[in-house]
């Protein structure tokens, strides 16, 4: 039984259940990305312009000295759509990728 007062947004447990769908909340997250080959650079440019809506911020330096290029890419989205760049990244050859989420 739910009272006409009630509101339709109710938080459980790190979802939200807005009128009767399961959204799940958004988290800051980083992301570390290592190209050690760079014919991979176009790759991963691609899955970064890919989910760039979630993008709040990315640095990218080549270390010419190591051959290799570091990216770093600032994330707000839900778990699963963190999970699904940082897996599409992954699974690049060359590319080594690692992130960390706020608990919040």
């Amino acid at each position: 039984y739910i009272e006409d007062t009630m509101p339709f947004n109710i938080l459980l447990k790190g979802f939200l259940f807005v009128l009767g769908v399961i959204v799940l909340d958004k988290r800051i997250a980083v992301a570390g990305i290592i190209i050690e080959d760079t014919e991979a650079v176009e790759q991963v440019n691609g899955v970064l312009h890919k989910y760039g809506s979630i993008i709040i911020g990315r640095l990218g330096l080549p270390y010419r000295e190591r051959g290799v290029s570091v990216i770093s890419v600032i994330i707000d989205a839900d778990p699963d759509e963190i999970s699904a760049l940082t897996g599409a990244i992954g699974k690049i050859s060359g590319v080594s990728v690692k992130s960390a989420i706020s608990k919040k």
